[in-house]
């Protein structure tokens, strides 16, 4: 269906150093403008941020530090890029709250004053998650057949249970290697590798204080075991030591274990910190 447009809509993507508004920066931007009359303008850049892409966002997205080190910076794109953009409105997925949040930080820093707010925003993510629901009901009446309420009362613990247990089932069983020939639309019947599925994030900790990093070695490269795979080790996710090693902070600066344990953390984030430090010094006194 053709866009019914009063303005010309810029629908844009964004690839980055990380997810931090902060201390990230823009590594590539794409966009294509449609304007009313129903022309459209694509534009594709790659940018130098200024700082290391990392290796895990090089693995994701391809973009390697040479491929970027001769490009122009944010700040030397930014004055095309208010121009392509003003008067436009804005479209991306997820990008009310990142990519709009990121590049309006990137203008700022540009010394460009970019006021999105002017603009209108669609996020594409939303409109998503709000027509297709992804409540315990809606997974009901997609894996089994069934409106939830004609089969149980709604916001009972026990009813739930039994909802969530047929879900689960349900998936495996529109999941299998029987009825999907794609092999990444099969779903294991393994608990072991349901649960690695599961898993969106790399917190060790369940308020995500601390999280999972590759260790690197002195030339920056990712540390490997005998097998071939990439050692993980904990690092700060928040503050002064945010990045940093979780056992090289409390060697170095033994006091912020007992800032930690006396702050206003969770009691799952001091007792992952606390089997850290003890595991440590275990392995100091070995």
């Amino acid at each position: 269906m053709d866009l019914k447009l009063k303005r010309p809509l810029v629908i844009f993507d964004l690839e980055t150093t990380g997810l931090d508004l902060v201390h990230d920066r823009i590594i590539q931007i794409a966009y294509i403008k449609v304007s009313p009359n129903g022309t459209e303008e694509r534009k594709d850049y790659l940018v130098n941020p200024g700082i290391n892409i990392p290796q895990e966002v090089t693995i994701i997205t391809g973009i390697t530090n040479d491929d970027v080190k001769d490009q122009p910076s944010f700040k030397e794109l930014a004055p095309q890029l208010e121009k392509a953009f003003k008067g436009c409105d804005f479209a991306g997925f997820n990008s009310n709250h990142f990519d709009i949040p990121l590049l309006a930080e990137e203008f700022l820093r540009a010394g460009i004053d970019f006021d999105f707010s002017k603009h209108q925003m669609i996020d594409v993510q939303t409109i998503f998650h709000k027509m297709e629901k992804r409540n315990l009901e809606a997974a009901y009446k997609f894996y089994c057949g069934r409106k939830m309420s004609e089969d149980f009362p709604p916001h009972k613990a026990d009813n739930d249970t039994e909802v969530t247990y047929r879900v689960l089932k349900g998936q495996l069983d529109m999941y299998s290697a029987e009825l999907q020939e794609e092999p990444d639309r099969r779903l294991p019947n393994d608990m072991d590798e349901l649960a690695a599925f599961s898993k969106t994030n790399d917190n060790v900790d369940f308020a995500g204080r601390i999280v999972w990093k590759p260790m690197l070695d002195a030339k920056g490269k990712e540390v490997k075991d005998a097998s071939g795979n990439t050692v993980k080790q904990e690092v700060f996710n928040f503050g002064k030591y945010r990045g940093q090693a979780v056992k090289e902070v409390l060697r170095r600066d033994p006091g912020y274990f007992g800032w930690m344990l006396n702050g206003d953390f969770t009691y799952n984030t001091k007792q992952v910190l606390t089997r850290i430090r003890l595991r440590e010094l275990k392995g100091g006194i070995n």
